[in-house]
Parts: C-alpha cells; structure tokens; sequence
C-alpha cells in the first residue's frame, strides 16, 4: 500500500513538471502567430513606406512577443507606432530614428522654399525677380535708405571737385576778395598820412626813367572812359610855356620830385618849360588830390603805403608814380570794378578812403 502511494505521488510530480516545462507560446492558442506575420507583410508591403530595416523587423516581432506575453492592460505601451507619414522620420521602440533617412522630397521642397524666402528677404525681391510687394516695411525702410545712401554719396564724389572748382575765387574775383579782405581802414589811412605830413620825393631816373616832352601825346584808352570824373585824362594834351606865363594863369606852382607842377582845379599838371633844367617827370598826365591841394609826391607816398598794406604795390615809397606804382593801380582798379586808368584819379581816391 505505501509502495502504491509512493508510485502515485511520483507520476503526479513528474506530470506537474512537464506541464510546467512546456513553452508559452505552446500555450497560447496556435491562431494568434498568423495576425502578427500578417502584420510585419502588410507594413512591408505598404506603398510610399521606407524599405524594411532589419533593426525595425526585429523591434516589430519582439513587440508582438511581447505583446502576447504581457496582460491586456500593458500591451498599449509595448506596441510601438510605425512613423511612416510622408516627411515624417520613423521610429523604433526606444523613440529613436531607424535608418535616419526623411522623406526627402519634401525634405528638399522645405529647403528650396525657406532658401527662396531668404534670397527675397535680402534682396527686396520674389522667386520671379520682381520687386516683392509684400516685403515687410522694415526691410523696404532699409532698402529705401541704402539707396538713398548710395545716391548721397555718388552726388556727393560727383559734386566734389564741380563745386571746389566753383567755390574757388579766379581773376577779378579774387583780387576784389582780397581787395575788401585787406582794405585799409580810416585809422590806418590817417596814421599813414600822418607819417608822411613832411614827404618830399626825390628824383631817381635811374631806377624811375623819366618821360619826355611830346606835344602830340595822348592818355592812351582815355577816349574810351565814361564820366565826367574822366574828363580832365580825355582832355589832357601836354602844353609848354615859361614861368611868367604859367603864374600869370594859376596861383600855385611848385618843384616836387625834380619837376615843377601847377595846380588846377582838384589837380596837378606837369609845368612844361617853367624851367628846363628842372623837368623830371616819373608820369606825363593830371593826378588828383582833391580841393585841399596837398602836394602830388605826399599824395602819391600815401596811395603807395595803402596798396603796399594791401598787397598790390611790392615797391619802394619813393612818392613817383612810376611803372610799378601804375601797375599796382592797375590791379587794384580793375579788382574793385573801376575805371582801370593807372591813375590816381578822383573814384580811386575814394575807394581808397583817401578823397
């Protein structure tokens, strides 16, 4: 009887034990390994997906063992989803791209289209050419100042030397400009006056020749200078007379400079033949002075001073109105829009500050 019992208990074991051996997927119902073949053909099959990497295979049918072994309530979790969507990446179990490939022509369409987005950006412009109109107005605020910009700055180069060659003062110009920039006031003419209250010119023929006598001698251009103030240089014709008739005719007659002159009428004359042997004349013609009658060679020292002040006269103040004194006249007449007689005539002494 123990024996029996013994023998029992064995076998009972001993089928306990092979049942408990027995694989689970012998367990399972046999029907459910075909859903998950027919699953992994259908996602190779599918149109449009990416080809079948080994790694998703594997991941796939471990999902589906894994699946089949966990209960109902976990099988959500351990299915992963297939990301096979046009431009989309598909992805594994652990969430993480299998094969790194993209659909790529939509890939290269988002590429062609933000690279097109950007060269309009910059360029102000659409995919055409055209100007875009629809540009943000920040970017057409910056387009319109850089334009603005490079036009400033090509009228600017452009401008340049047009405008320092206008602004640069020539000829006349420039004289008269530094003419008014140099003219000698009322303070500086008096103290030049002062200075030569007691000047008494000397002759130097050899450094101012002196003029000879001719009867038939003309101021040359006189007939062409307006105004009464000219009319004493249209009239003016040398004349020679003894000392008795030349002070039966005027009041004042006196020796300046190695000549003897008379004055008449606002001016001095050269007194031809009063005496011979005192007929140095440095200019054969009238020089004004004005009604006071000072003395021709003070007047003459005086207009020297001033236009030496001013930078036309460069020569000595010798009181003779020879060819550098009438040159400087000359300049300074021409500059301030006068008369251009190489004289001191009455417009003359008055722009000088002097009549």
């Amino acid at each position: 009887m123990k024996k029996f019992t013994s023998l029992l208990i064995g076998c009972s074991l001993a089928l306990a034990g092979a049942t408990m051996a027995q694989p689970p997927d012998q367990q399972s119902t046999p029907t459910k390994k075909k859903p998950a073949a027919q699953k992994t053909h259908a996602a190779e099959a599918q149109p449009g997906a990416n080809a079948a990497k080994p790694e998703g295979t594997v991941a796939k049918q471990h999902g589906a063992r894994n699946e089949r072994a966990l209960p109902k309530g976990q099988k959500g979790e351990a299915t992963p989803k297939s990301a096979n969507a046009p431009g989309t990446t598909e992805t594994g179990v652990s969430g993480q791209p299998v094969g790194g490939t993209t659909n790529e022509p939509g890939a290269a369409k988002g590429r062609k289209g933000r690279a097109k987005s950007e060269t309009a950006a910059q360029t102000g412009t659409d995919v055409t050419g055209q100007a875009a109109s629809s540009a943000t107005p920040g970017a057409k605020q910056q387009a319109e100042q850089g334009r603005k910009g490079m036009k400033g700055r090509a009228a600017k180069t452009s401008a340049t030397p047009a405008a320092a060659a206008s602004a640069a003062p020539t000829g006349a110009a420039a004289g008269q400009q530094n003419a008014q920039a140099n003219v000698a006031g009322p303070q500086q003419v008096q103290q030049i006056k002062t200075q030569h209250a007691n000047f008494r010119a000397q002759p130097k023929p050899d450094k101012v020749p002196a003029v000879t006598f001719n009867q038939n001698y003309r101021i040359q251009g006189s007939d062409q200078w307006q105004g009464q103030q000219y009319e004493v240089f249209r009239s003016y014709h040398p004349e020679r007379h003894d000392e008795g008739w030349y002070r039966s005719h005027y009041s004042r007659v006196e020796l300046i400079g190695g000549g003897y002159y008379f004055f008449n009428n606002g001016y001095w004359f050269p007194a031809w033949g009063y005496n011979p042997s005192s007929e140095y004349y440095a200019y054969d013609g009238p020089i004004y002075v004005g009604q006071r009658a000072e003395p021709p060679d003070r007047v003459i020292a005086d207009v020297q001073a001033v236009l030496q002040e001013m930078g036309y006269y460069r020569g000595e103040v010798d009181g003779l109105l020879g060819p550098l004194t009438r040159e400087a006249l000359t300049a300074y007449q021409a500059d301030q829009g006068l008369t251009t007689t190489a004289a001191i005539d009455q417009p003359t002494l008055d722009s000088l500050g002097m009549g």
